[in-house]
């Protein structure tokens, strides 16, 4: 990567996308000058305020209306709210000129070519050269909105393609203009990757590029096949949602979200500007859609589309769902097939495929169809919207959401296999992939020593899958490098001497198994290697303790092997935190209850930054029993000082717990104390953690890690803090803000975090206070109201409020 740095952005046009860009920048530490334009007229507020058009909160109020829309929006597009102060807003009339000290200008007006020209025109005004010039267009061509301009100014333009919303979609597609530098898509893609944390894909300047070319196509042949095969909406979103390793919101769904009038616009646009394309008839709108937007019913935007939200009775909300038919709404239908109820027990997106296609009911003839169309349609975009067939698997894992790509899902069911089932179908395939079958090559990819490798066309041979320097990735490590595996853990050489170990149980929670690999670990590490990291590649880093297990010993009473199970956990999170190896917890995503409490006992996190981390034990009836209230009690302790503050350290520390705080990125991890300053850290790319992690435990090993001594000096407040805890538990029982259950595990959380009854200020040690936890961990789980809430969770996942 040449010595380009990027300190400062512009970014033209503050709609959903620009100002959710301009928030993701932010997120990463970049200056922001957000511009918009000026409005025309007055408003009713500012005409009573007595403002007049120079004013400039008036000129500015477009930009600024824009971003705090999307900084009160759910979910979030910054980090952390205190990040928003690093954007500054402007408009094109006042401010255009400041784009002079920028390092990239990102063009995100509206969809029509002529008004990007004429931005473009204004920019070269005043932009210096060797500015980073580009457009976030979903659709018009980028050699177009680059003529008549500067020879400076094409060479550093070209398309970047952020996927909405851009803190969250992973995929950045990059599309050279017909002058863009070399050194400017090589400085993209590594910038895209190693700073936003995007999965960068290079595309041609084709119709749609990579991702919304194929993931629409896909939409539509499945809006054309609903009515072919009398599959109702419900139907379809079973059978295309996590069961074939799509997002939740599957077909429809998804349809509802985006808007159907964006869908049908890229649709068309397909349809207008691809004439050679052998399916295109698939791009056209089926008669149900086209009434659909007629009526504007399009989805999430006009509260109807595919699903409409009404009140039902009691005041309580029911979703419905449209009858394609009739184009009336009614209550869903409960949607099985036999395929599906087969392929329940299987875990493995890579096993279950094959099961699904080879169904024998309807959703066996859907897949086939459905797979079949889209794996034809992939074949031929090569050469047409890229020369290797990996980025299509990449453009649609990271924008669509997707946990394999066409090409991975056609190798998973079996390339021979699937070909010839589309031969007896009358389908076409590309003549590449039977030439790749001729030759002997019967898959698309093939792993080797750790390292992923695609059939590349023009060489007729395998070549890497490119990385960036020194990443890791788990599942490319195959059977060679694993070095103790059970039915819920897999510990893996990653190379120098440090291991990982990873969780493959469901959501990863901890039982037995889990904390039986964990302990091995630390016994290989020990004994043979330099250190070790606790990753996994689970949607999910883990959703905590299995509260099945739990629930089962609490409800037959069995509190001795309660106890003993809670006090093996508590023993293991010891474990890792006083072995004589250096441990390093790499989460992402979810980290709750036992899985954060494995993370507050890692000698350093390397945090994903979306991190959603929290001790949410509250929520079942219990209090963290893994030794979770113990470490924040320890923290608590650490964080004091005399005086008025020492107790304001208690209640935040307490509150966090008790009110079961989750963090909503890494970043706020770290203000609710989960994670600390100065010993953790956060990365921005996921492809990255695992490397991050594994240096982390070197280098920990390198500066010669010693074993840390068991605390004994964890000062605690006795009956000054359990004075606090009664009377607020007490007044917010009285005001009815919590019920009488919330009082006890609040009171029982407080004698825990307050070291128990003690006279005064107190040193304990780690081992009390894990007794207090233990035992307040078992009380609760006698009273029959936890046993409600963890049957709650048990049974239909739902914290129950009792």
């Amino acid at each position: 990567m040449s010595k380009r740095k990027i300190e400062k952005v512009a970014v033209l046009g503050s709609g959903v996308m620009g100002s959710r860009i301009a928030c993701h920048f932010a997120n990463i530490g970049v200056q922001v000058l957000l511009l918009d334009i000026v409005p025309r007229e007055l408003n009713d507020k500012e005409k009573s305020a007595g403002m007049d058009m120079e004013n400039p909160k008036v000129r500015n109020r477009i930009v600024n209306d824009s971003l705090q829309a999307a900084l009160k929006s759910n979910p979030s597009p910054i980090y952390d709210k205190k990040f928003a102060s690093r954007i500054e807003t402007g408009n094109f009339d006042d401010d255009m000129k400041r784009i002079g000290e920028v390092d990239w200008i990102i063009e995100v007006v509206v969809e029509r070519l002529d008004i990007k020209k004429q931005v473009f025109e204004n920019v070269e005004k005043h932009r210096k050269e060797g500015t980073l010039i580009t457009s976030n267009t979903s659709g018009i061509p980028i050699h177009l909105m680059s003529e008549g301009r500067s020879e400076d100014f094409q060479n550093h333009f070209c398309g970047t393609h952020f996927f909405n919303p851009p803190r969250y979609l992973r995929l950045m597609e990059i599309i050279p203009g017909p002058k863009t530098d070399e050194k400017v898509i090589d400085f993209l893609m590594e910038y895209g990757s190693r700073f936003l944390g995007k999965e960068t894909v290079l595309c041609k300047d084709t119709p749609a590029f990579i991702a919304n070319r194929v993931g629409v196509y896909s939409i539509m042949e499945i809006f054309h096949l609903v009515k072919e095969l009398g599959l109702s909406v419900e139907d379809i979103d079973k059978l295309t949602g996590p069961v074939i390793g799509h997002a939740k919101s599957a077909t429809f769904r998804t349809a509802d979200v985006v808007g159907l009038d964006t869908l049908v616009h890229v649709a068309n646009g397909v349809k207008d500007n691809c004439k050679d394309d052998e399916r295109n008839a698939v791009f056209a709108i089926p008669d149900y859609v086209q009434k659909m937007v007629d009526n504007k019913w399009l989805g999430s935007k006009s509260d109807q589309g595919f699903y409409k939200k009404v009140k039902g009775e009691g005041g309580k909300s029911d979703i419905l769902s449209l009858n394609l038919e009739t184009l009336e709404y009614g209550e869903q239908k409960k949607t099985t097939f036999p395929t599906l109820e087969m392929t329940k027990a299987e875990s493995n997106l890579a096993k279950r495929l094959p099961m699904l296609y080879g169904g024998q009911d309807k959703a066996g003839e859907f897949y086939r169809k459905s797979f079949n169309g889209l794996f034809s349609y992939v074949s031929f975009r090569i050469p047409e919207i890229t020369d290797e067939l990996y980025k299509i698997d990449a453009g649609l894992r990271a924008g669509f959401g997707w946990k394999m790509g066409p090409f991975e899902k056609w190798d998973a069911i079996g390339v021979k296999k699937v070909m010839k089932n589309m031969e007896e179908a009358g389908l076409k395939v590309n003549s590449w992939v039977k030439e790749m079958l001729d030759s002997g090559k019967e898959s698309f990819y093939k792993i080797e020593k750790g390292t992923k490798y695609f059939y590349d066309i023009p060489s007729k041979t395998y070549k890497e899958v490119p990385t960036l320097e020194g990443q890791i990735f788990l599942d490319n490590i195959t059977e060679e490098g694993i070095i103790w595996k059970n039915s819920g853990v897999t510990i893996k050489d990653l190379g120098d001497g440090i291991i990982n170990v990873e969780f493959h149980t469901k959501m990863n929670t901890i039982g037995g198994d889990v904390l039986e690999g964990l302990n091995k670990a630390v016994d290989l590490a020990e004994a043979e290697y330099k250190g070790m990291v606790v990753s996994n590649t689970g949607d999910n880093f883990s959703a905590g303790a299995n509260v099945g297990m739990i629930f089962m010993m609490a409800a037959e009473q069995e509190y001795d092997e309660l106890e003993f199970a809670i006090r093996s956990f508590q023993n293991t999170m010891m474990r890792m935190r006083y072995s004589s190896i250096p441990v390093v917890a790499a989460p992402h995503q979810m980290a709750l209850g036992g899985g954060c409490e494995l993370c507050l006992h890692a000698d350093k996190v390397i945090a994903h930054a979306e991190l959603y981390m929290g001790l949410v034990e509250f929520g079942v009836g219990v209090i963290p029993g893994g030794g979770g209230t113990k470490e924040f009690a320890m923290r608590a302790g650490d964080a004091m000082h005399d005086g008025d503050i020492r107790i304001n350290t208690f209640r935040n520390r307490f509150l966090t717990v008790g009110q079961a705080k989750v963090s909503t990125s890494a970043y706020e991890a770290f203000d609710l104390g989960y994670l600390r300053e100065g010993i953790d850290e956060v990365v921005v790319n996921r492809d990255d953690q695992l490397a991050y992690a594994k240096q982390a435990a070197l280098l920990l090993a390198q500066k010669g890690y010693t074993k840390p001594i068991k605390r004994k000096d964890v000062k605690v407040l006795g009956k000054e803090a359990l004075g606090i805890v009664y009377v607020g538990a007490n007044s917010m029982k009285s005001g009815h803000y919590i019920s009488e259950h919330d009082q006890l595990i609040s009171e029982k959380l407080g004698f825990v975090m307050a070291g128990g009854d003690l006279s005064e200020i107190t040193e304990v040690s780690e081992d009390y206070l894990l007794g207090l936890e233990r035992r307040a961990f078992v009380e609760l789980c006698q009273e029959r109201k936890t046993l409600e809430r963890l049957q709650s969770m048990v049974q239909k996942g739902k914290v129950l409020r009792n």
